[in-house]
């Protein structure tokens, strides 16, 4: 524990947050940053320069420490950052994200869904007063190439409100687009103005 204190103190003494600390078979020590979140202000991606000027520092104090590595790994979180604290469901509430629920749904089900069902994949959205809510559809999805008519119906939308505590993991969804990353509220109204 003390080791985590330490990386976590050095790399907030930098401007960063630290995202994840992993200790890996033979040595590696890998440290996932990110630059901290505040509401309204605009989202900002790490960068190799980053990841280095964090490394350089951490390869000091380490070194001071004594600590036992072999190997020193720093990182930005990616496309699928993992969610652990409240603030980081606050800074991307409405992304597309995948939760895994400790305990399976269960009778909170109501024949909706599977009630052994602990894997959910849709949008974060504020549940009611300190919960949250995840929102999806159960469709199967579309191969490419295969056309769909447009008079299809949409699956019904489903949700469901759970608790930080209620989670084993929660992660953004990897999707990946090969058109460029958007900013959030981009809209097609908006680019055609």
């Amino acid at each position: 524990m003390a080791l985590q204190q330490t990386i976590d103190d050095t790399v907030r003494s930098l401007g960063y947050e630290l995202v994840e600390l992993e200790r890996s078979a033979g040595g590696l020590l890998r440290v996932t940053i990110d630059w901290p979140w505040a509401a309204g202000q605009a989202e900002r991606g790490v960068s190799v320069d980053d990841c280095e000027r964090v490394t350089r520092q951490l390869q000091y104090v380490l070194e001071v420490e004594g600590a036992d590595y072999q190997r020193l790994e720093v990182s930005s979180p990616g496309i699928d950052r993992p969610l652990r604290h409240a603030q980081d469901f606050e800074r991307f509430a409405g992304e597309l994200v995948d939760l895994v629920l400790k305990a399976p749904i269960g009778a909170a089900a109501a024949g909706q869904v599977a009630a052994n069902r602990k894997k959910f994949r849709g949008t974060l959205q504020r549940g009611e007063g300190e919960g949250w809510r995840i929102v999806w559809r159960d469709e199967p999805a579309i191969k490419p190439g295969v056309r769909v008519s447009k008079k299809r119906e949409a699956a019904p939308e489903q949700a469901l409100d759970f608790a930080l505590d209620e989670l084993a993991s929660a992660r953004l969804a990897s999707v990946v687009d090969f058109k460029g990353r958007k900013p959030r509220g981009d809209s097609v109204e908006a680019k055609q103005e």
